[in-house]
Order: C-alpha cells, then structure tokens, then sequence
C-alpha cells in the first residue's frame, strides 16, 4: 500500500520508534469481527444460537464484552441471525466508544453523529430499554440507513432525527446526561481496509476536520447537563483531531477534565508531535498493537452535580393527526392487541436467555387493564403510521424526525396492522399465537421463504401470528386457509442463508 508522504511524515513523528511496526501492519490482512445484540438476548445464549446457526464466533474483543472477531470464511452479512437482528457486524475498535459512557439507570443519551448505527445500537444494549436515546446524523440518506438499524436491532426507546449540531444545541439547552460525538474525521484508521479514505486523505482535510470536530464539541457542550459526559472518538491517527481537538476544547472550557480509561487490549495513551506528551486520560487503538484498526476516544466529565428531572412528553400536534384520528387509531390498536396478545407473560423466557421487553409489558397492561394507563400519552399518529414516543420524550414538534419512537404499525380505515418493529419488541412469551423457526433446523427453509416475501404451509387459527427466530419476534404473518401470508416489509425482502 502506498500512503500520502505528508500522511506518513506525520505517524513516523507522532510514533517515532514505533512507526516501522505501525506501517508494517498495514500490509496484514484485517481482521473482521461482530457484536452480539445482548439487548435482546443474553450473550452466552446468542453465541450458542449462532454456532447452531453456523456462524462461529472467535476469541471475544478485549474493550467490549459482546464484540468477537470471525474468520473470513464466514459471510455473516446474508445470513438470517443478521436480518433478525442477533447481531451487528462492526469493527472492533469502533465498538470502544460506545462501552465508556455509563448510560444505566434511564439518563437521557445524545449520539450527536450516528449513523449508520453501530454506536447507537451498542449505547441502547447497555442501557436496556430504560431511558431516552436520541440518534442523530446530519444527512438524510445516512439518518434513514440508522433508521433501518435501530428497527432491525428491535430498539425501543430511540428517537433518529435528521439536524445538524446548531440545531440540537438551541432545541436542548442542558438536557442530556450523555452524549457521545463520534466526529466525522479525515478516516485515517480506515486507511487499511477502505481505499476512498487513502485516495482522499489530504493535509488540508485534516485541518478541516479537527476545525468541525470543535464545532461540533462546543454544540455538544451545550446541550450537556453540569455533571454529564461527553464522550469524544474517531477513526484517525492524527494528533491534530485528536489530542489537538481536546487540548483546545479543555482550553475553550475549563468546566471539563477528563476521566481515566481502562487500557486492555494493547490500547494505548496519548501520543504527541512534540516530546512532551499532553497530560491527558485518553486512550487510542493502533493496528501494530491492537486487533482493531485505528481509533481514539476520551471521556470528558463536566463539572457540577447530574440531576436527572422526570418530564412528560409535550409533543406538538401541528402537522400530525388531529385527536380523534388519533383515538380512533389507538382504540384499534388496543382491539388488536387485546386479540393477540396473551393474558399473562408465560414463564421460561429467562431460562433460553431471553430478555424481557419493557415495551411489551407496557403494551399488555395497557390492552388488558382496563383503568387509564400512563402509555396513553406517549401515542403518536403520523399520517397513518402509529408511534409509541420513549417515556420522557422531548417535544419532537421542531425536530426534523426520521423515527419518533417504536413505529407499532399502520391504520387502515377499519384495522390495524403491526409493524416489525412492533414485532422485534416482542417474544413468543408475549403472544397468542406464534411460529418459530430453530436457526439450524431442516424447517427453517420456511423462514428463508419468509423472508423473500413468500407464504408457507401452516397449520392453525384463522389470523395474526408473531414470526420468531429462537423465541425471537422478526416479522408477522397472517394465516387464512392453512396458507401463511408474508408481512414482512417490502423493501426488505431479500434472498439470505443460514450459516
């Protein structure tokens, strides 16, 4: 591989007797890994279900408990655990950020520049369903693929929304306990596996970089309660958008300091251009010492006392449905609920690992108690598409918004029909009525037919059934004359395989 002279000049100064290693490894073969979706699963059970499923996951990642590297004869991408959302394939050294921040015990979460995802679906894994996470990219096109991957990793309590920095940081004045910038960098890490970030590597584009990696942290800051995180990350080597970048924002913003990381994995500290080395906690990922490909993080702590405030959700009505289309709407979701929904949540999901679904709970108790239940606010009507908002959802009325919530499904003059989404927030100890699929059983043709969009043969009730993978909710089908009629979306059917 042949790299920028400017490119190189700068790692042999930043690295010094380290560089000759460092440009070696760009001529290893790169390593591939995945990370487990414990949000729906606990992960011992999903390793199992997946070497049954012939997708054999390695040794584990060092900085994340779900991360483990595959070898290149597997092609996880076209099987059917991906398209159910047992897993994310992501590269390793990406996965470091999402495991800093602590995001338990229902805080209010801020991936400022998310997509296409793999940040946002690790932060809503260790956060567990509880609290709000706001999943925002800046360009349509990338906002609606992290749409995509939020519903495929059947994540709940996510809001994706299509602003820039300026605009979050006027709509949330002190609000999020968390937040995580993954900055849009010069990509330097990604050198060695992906040729457009070699061809448009330029000086000048890093120092455009680390300029916007500024921007970006100052709006940050102001949406940032006294007490919070920021969480600071990128896919580049050079100390200009990295160290540089914090060194001027602690400049800018003496309220910070940072917070030690926890070295593993042959991660190592700050590094500088100069001999003297920034007295910073923060910690980078380089591939002639880690199996992971270039990456920096750090963690800054805003001084004061994090004070985390209930609100209700004030969601403005301009431009949605007027109120009784919304009843109506809720009152048919309700009817179907009521139908298919089982009277009591069937013991045993906890011995196949399964985890259980806040969401589905909610939505039970919601169908079958009969008294006003908190739920009946969070509803959202757009157009003919019914939401459920996260508890303590913000009013999304100015926000440019992609996915206001879980998307329960669509209502047609007299009926409701459930979404996938819906679905994946769901488990066969949730339902009446079910078919699930052994992701290594001879049967399992079926759920291949299932996803292209065919039907299949099935026999039982007249009406709604949950499609599950291992117990897992994945689509719905609706069964009328033994035949099984395919709802899985449209726009996502495709050919895939197992193992």
């Amino acid at each position: 591989m042949t790299l920028p002279d400017a490119f190189s000049e700068n790692i042999s100064v930043l690295l010094k007797d380290e560089a000759e290693a460092f440009f070696r490894s760009f001529d290893t073969p790169v390593i591939s890994s995945l990370r487990l979706n414990s949000l729906r699963m606990e992960t011992p059970a999903l390793k199992d279900i997946a070497k049954k499923g012939g997708i054999t996951t390695g040794e584990g990642v060092a900085w994340c408990p779900d991360g483990f590297y595959y070898s290149d004869d597997i092609r996880p991408g076209r099987d059917v655990m991906h398209e159910a959302g047992f897993y994310y394939i992501q590269e390793a050294s990406a996965m470091l950020p999402g495991t800093l921040p602590d995001v338990t015990g229902g805080k209010r979460i801020l991936d400022m520049c998310a997509a296409p995802g793999g940040k946002s679906t690790l932060l809503a894994a260790g956060m567990g369903s509880e609290g709000l996470l706001v999943s925002n990219e800046i360009i349509p096109s990338r906002a609606k693929i992290l749409s995509e991957n939020i519903e495929r990793m059947g994540i709940s309590n996510a809001i994706v929304t299509n602003e820039s920095p300026n605009a979050l940081s006027k709509m949330f004045p002190l609000y999020f306990d968390c937040i995580l910038v993954d900055a849009p960098c010069s990509g330097e890490g990604m050198m060695r596996k992906n040729e457009q970030a070699l061809s448009m590597w330029s000086t000048e584009n890093v120092h455009m970089c680390a300029q916007r990696q500024l921007d970006i942290l100052d709006h940050a800051d102001l949406c940032l309660k006294p007490g919070g995180q920021l969480v600071y990350s990128t896919c580049t080597f050079s100390y200009e958008e990295n160290e540089g970048v914090i060194l001027s924002f602690l400049e800018k913003h003496p309220d910070y300091k940072t917070l030690p990381i926890k070295m593993t994995g042959g991660m190592t500290g700050p590094r500088s251009m100069s001999k003297d080395i920034p007295d910073l906690n923060c910690a980078r990922i380089l591939p002639h010492l880690s199996k992971g490909e270039g990456h920096f993080a750090c963690i800054l702590q805003k001084d004061g006392i994090l004070i985390r405030e209930s609100r209700k959700p004030a969601v403005n009505k301009r431009g949605m449905a007027r109120d009784r289309d919304l009843n109506r709407s809720v009152d048919l979701l309700k009817d179907f609920l009521k139908e298919n929904f089982t009277g009591i949540e069937r013991p045993g999901a906890e011995s196949l690992g399964i985890k259980p679904r806040k969401t589905a709970a909610e939505l039970r108790k919601f169908a079958l108690d009969e008294k006003p239940s908190e739920i009946q606010s969070r509803f959202l009507l757009f157009g003919k598409q019914l939401y459920l908002l996260p508890e303590d959802a913000p009013d999304i009325g100015r926000l440019k918004t992609v996915r206001p919530g879980l998307h329960l499904g669509t209502v047609e003059k007299d009926r409701f029909e459930p979404s996938m989404a819906l679905a994946r927030a769901l488990t066969v100890y949730d339902i009446n009525y079910y078919v699930n699929f052994d992701a290594s059983s001879p049967a399992s043709t079926d759920l291949l037919k299932y996803f292209e969009g065919s039907t299949f043969a099935h026999e039982g009730s007249k009406g709604w059934y949950l499609i599950c993978l291992e117990g897992l909710g994945i689509g719905w089908g609706k069964l009328s004359g033994g035949i099984m009629k395919n709802h899985y979306p449209k726009g996502l059917r495709k050919n895939l395989k197992i193992g």
